[in-house]
């Protein structure tokens, strides 16, 4: 099996929402980008809650964008093995030191985890230091997770109370 890594967080000492996804996929990998897949919602899904459309953008703008909102991105996972794309296929893997970015986030509130991988090990990874964080558990942007778009918005938005 393939080992893959993720990418460096993008954050600031202004981020007060985080959202950490599981590991990227092969497109976003492939691309050197978070959520680069066409099919996966995340931009769509994130513009709404910022209330600006970062699709229209060029990736380093939208990263960019997210950070004047306030909103940061990293992934639960440093490296792990798998073949293609799905969080199913994990295996062997190693997290991110979530715990020491926290300390570097003195604005942080809300941490949003986009999907169940990301949540499971996350909070697993964070133990008690959850407790001090407003938590989202957001339906995956993925186009493997089947749920409605505008059932998955609905949730999204509720970062959007975090946001202001």
């Amino acid at each position: 099996m393939t080992r893959k890594r993720s990418f460096p967080h993008v954050t600031d000492a202004n981020t007060r929402v985080l959202i950490l996804g599981s590991l990227p996929g092969d497109a976003s990998l492939a691309h050197s980008q978070y959520y680069a897949h066409p099919q996966n919602k995340f931009w769509a899904l994130i513009s709404e809650v910022v209330g600006e459309d970062l699709r229209a953008m060029e990736y380093e703008q939208r990263l960019q964008a997210l950070l004047r909102h306030g909103v940061g991105l990293w992934d639960v996972i440093a490296e792990a093995r798998r073949e293609g794309s799905l969080d199913s296929s994990i295996a062997d893997h190693a997290g991110n030191d979530l715990i020491g970015l926290l300390d570097e986030l003195p604005q942080l509130r809300t941490i949003g985890f986009n999907g169940g991988t990301a949540a499971k090990l996350g909070l697993k990874m964070l133990k008690e230091r959850a407790a001090h964080y407003r938590i989202v558990l957001l339906p995956s942007s993925s186009p493997a997770h089947t749920m409605a778009y505008a059932k998955k918005l609905e949730q999204w938005l509720s970062l959007r109370d975090a946001n202001d």
